[in-house]
């Protein structure tokens, strides 16, 4: 197991792996986010319209 350890330590891909995940996870984290703040705005667009159809 310890030999296992030092060789993954040691190895440049597990780093190199991690740090893709990083990045993808930070992606999807943005793009969350976009997503939450889009639906909001298009949520105050449609209610906007829907006032201004009431009111006519």
């Amino acid at each position: 197991m310890k030999k296992l350890v030092k060789r993954f330590l040691i190895e440049d891909r597990g780093v190199t792996a991690i740090e893709y995940a990083l990045i993808a996870g930070l992606i999807a984290a943005a793009i969350a986010t976009m997503v939450g703040n889009i639906g909001t705005n298009i949520n105050a667009v449609f209610t906007t319209v829907a006032n201004a159809i009431k009111s006519t």
